[in-house]
């Protein structure tokens, strides 16, 4: 299986100020434990060289199911499926997380080139690549910045955030974020909402990508 380049290029992020701005004013800070000035102060700081970066708070202080109901999509607020009450167990797998509470993503890619490949086989080439599959966290904090990001026929799996059993087996379920046809479980109120879900580790679905960025950062990346 080779890949290709991904079908569309992501636009730009805002400055940090303007993310931190952002965030403050969809109501991050009440739904969560951070607060408008720690926002405002980590971003102040790690405006430098004006490398594109998203702002990510720490999962320890905004967890998914804090920030899935921020989602907009279609003017329709986003959920956590029914069958997903442990969304905040999925955490950090093999990724050395910068903060808590705030630290930077760079090189952020949607992943259209893994569409109908499998977690399973994506982690692979990702790391051969150098790079680090996306948590379910960064990925709603990505849309929070920029909801065009997920369309249709292309929204994505957040592969770096697993669930580990008391066993100490991974979980099998890996989350993902798409958009809901409001059938099911979901209701028809819920059609074009974003949709905080899972997949099976080992299934393929044509059209959701493997989320992926270049590395996080404390601060500004340097070099």
């Amino acid at each position: 299986m080779t890949t290709s380049p991904s079908a569309a290029v992501a636009p730009p992020l805002p400055p940090l100020a303007d993310q931190a701005e952002r965030l403050i004013s969809l109501g991050v800070p009440e739904a969560t434990a951070i607060t408008a000035d720690e926002l405002r102060a980590f971003a102040s700081a790690a405006t430098g060289d004006g490398r594109e970066a998203l702002l990510a708070v720490h999962p320890d202080r905004a967890p998914a199911s804090a920030l899935a109901p921020l989602l907009r999509h279609a003017g329709k607020p986003g959920f956590v499926v029914t069958d997903m009450a442990d969304v905040d167990r999925f955490t950090p797998c093999g990724a050395d997380l910068p903060g808590p509470p705030l630290y930077l993503v760079t090189g952020l890619d949607r992943g259209d080139r893994f569409a109908n490949w499998s977690p399973e086989e994506a982690l692979p080439v990702l790391r051969a690549e150098g790079r680090t599959p996306l948590l379910l966290t960064e990925g709603i904090h990505w849309l929070l910045q920029r909801p065009e990001v997920l369309q249709r026929n292309h929204c994505f799996m957040t592969i770096g955030s697993r669930l580990r059993k008391a066993s100490g087996a991974l979980d099998a379920r890996t989350p993902a974020i798409w958009i809901s046809n409001g059938t099911g479980r979901d209701g028809r109120e819920r059609r074009d909402a974003p949709k905080v879900g899972w997949c099976w580790w080992r299934n393929r679905h044509t059209w959701l990508g493997i989320a992926s960025a270049a590395g996080r950062a404390a601060g500004l990346p340097t070099g």
